[in-house]
């Protein structure tokens, strides 16, 4: 376990110039790629430190709901203000306070051009009987740290904060303002949202560029793949599957049972795959990723919209995995019941909820339509649910910031492409680009498909290393677009 107390190392007022710096030791499937000499400071250190707010932060209960972010928010605040940073919690809600801090350039204040780092504090509930170690406990163990919030998003949070961080112990002379930011309901996206910031206290964080989770360096084979950055995303919409019946004493059957109607839609949901048809950006992220996938699956990406062979190429893309089947359509996921009171008692209705995933430019009435015909079923009925998402404008592909992560990302990962993306999970970064703020989404940790499958699953966790190479990774990039040379 790191010593969490001692005192980070101070950085001079000139930006150190590091070397060629070795590679970091892998934990397991971490890139052992060395990164590029840059200017700034000695990030081993600063991830060091980082490692020990990440701990901390975990062990700060923030589970959505209740959020009860403000605890979390007070530590955060309390980081920044021991760096001589102001630092100002914004109170969504009671209880629920985000953290917004600024450094500010010597040019004259210019939203426009301010870069935002953005994470949430809250993080999902989780079943403590599957885990198999305290989700709370910020336990560090054979080279990585677990808990809840580990990558989503306490990670990125951690990161931002080191990256800030250094940018005022370096006295870094920076071309625009740099904001802080940590976010609220972020998992469950109701009042106390980004959104209801946004409503309250957007002066204090308006930018033209944001940072933020949603994209993804992918490790394969203990060497990074690709970057994937996220530029746009799905739309995340709840819809509840009502089935209604008569009521009665369980020891008379009824034929028009609710649970049995329920049952039976709920089975042909699930079976059901809404027609394929991808965006121009998930196009483009294909195009790109057949170059360095395997010839055969290679060969059907580059297929995706040829006339003859495109229906077959979806059919190849979507089995071979769960997350391209995603971002070609319109998902469907079955994910709580509701029935009944009593063992004895046929209830009078029975529910369901769908967690859906629209593509940009679907709606969910058009989707409910289909799933009508197909449940078939006049004492079925759906009902969309409060706080759905809603389409944002993709992020641009030839801004200076998409450019400026692009270098970043040769300097840190030599050889291993930039991928633009569509995320199927919902971020902060939709609310932020529909106030005209190129957002792009990057957790900058190197992670295998194992660790991303744990986010909002048993035993989550992020590696040492690949935590620390994080933390280097972003602040090359901020750097890159923030510092002048």
């Amino acid at each position: 376990m790191l010593n969490r107390r001692t005192p980070g190392v101070l950085l001079g007022v000139a930006l150190l110039v590091f070397g060629a710096i070795a590679p970091l030791v892998a934990q397991q499937n971490v890139s052992r790629a060395a990164a590029a000499p840059v200017a700034g400071p000695d990030t081993t250190a600063l991830a060091r430190e980082a490692t020990g707010w990440l701990i901390d932060l975990i062990r700060i209960n923030t589970t959505n709901p209740p959020g009860n972010e403000w605890v979390a928010a007070k530590y955060v605040a309390g980081i920044l203000e021991k760096e001589g940073i102001n630092a100002e919690l914004l109170e969504a809600a009671p209880g629920r306070s985000g953290v917004v801090a600024r450094l500010r350039s010597a040019a004259m204040p210019d939203p426009s051009r301010a870069l935002l780092l953005v994470a949430h504090l809250d993080v999902v509930g989780v079943d403590k009987s599957k885990w198999t170690m305290d989700p709370f406990g910020g336990l560090e163990k054979d080279g990585y740290i677990y808990g809840r919030g580990a990558v989503d998003d306490k990670g990125m949070l951690a990161a931002n904060l080191a990256v800030f961080v250094a940018l005022k112990r370096a006295n870094a002379h920076l071309n625009r303002d740099v904001i802080f930011l940590a976010t609220t309901d972020e998992e469950h996206g109701g009042e106390a949202s980004v959104k209801a910031l946004i409503a309250k206290y957007w002066n204090k964080f308006a930018a033209g560029f944001a940072i933020n989770e949603g994209g993804n360096v992918i490790v394969k084979n203990g060497k990074v793949q690709y970057v994937a950055v996220q530029v746009i995303e799905k739309v995340a919409v709840n819809v509840a599957v009502v089935a209604r019946g008569p009521s009665g004493h369980a020891s008379v059957p009824v034929k028009d049972n609710a649970v049995v109607h329920l049952a039976t839609a709920v089975a042909k949901i699930g079976a059901y795959s809404a027609p394929a048809h991808p965006t121009t950006i998930v196009r483009r992220y294909f195009e790109e990723l057949s170059k360095i996938e395997d010839d055969e699956i290679g060969k059907w990406m580059r297929a995706l919209d040829t006339a003859d062979r495109g229906d077959h190429a979806q059919r190849v893309i979507s089995e071979a995995n769960p997350m391209w089947n995603s971002m070609l359509r319109d998902s469907i996921s079955p994910t709580m019941l509701t029935a009944g009171v009593r063992p004895n008692v046929i209830p009078a209705e029975a529910r369901a909820m769908l967690n859906i995933r629209l593509l940009p430019g679907d709606t969910v009435d058009a989707l409910i339509a289909e799933l009508t015909k197909l449940v078939n079923d006049p004492q079925i009925k759906f009902e969309v649910q409060p706080d759905a998402g809603f389409p944002a404008p993709p992020s641009a592909l030839d801004s200076e910031f998409y450019k400026a992560i692009a270098r970043a990302s040769a300097g840190q990962f030599p050889g291993a492409p930039v991928l633009p993306s569509l995320s199927t999970w919902a971020t902060d970064s939709s609310q932020l680009r529909m106030h005209n703020v190129q957002a792009y989404g990057l957790v900058p940790f190197p992670l295998t498909d194992e660790d991303l499958k744990r986010m909002h699953g048993e035993d989550e966790r992020i590696p040492v290393a690949s935590f620390a190479q994080g933390v280097q990774f972003l602040y090359r990039i901020v750097s890159e677009f923030a510092v002048t040379k």
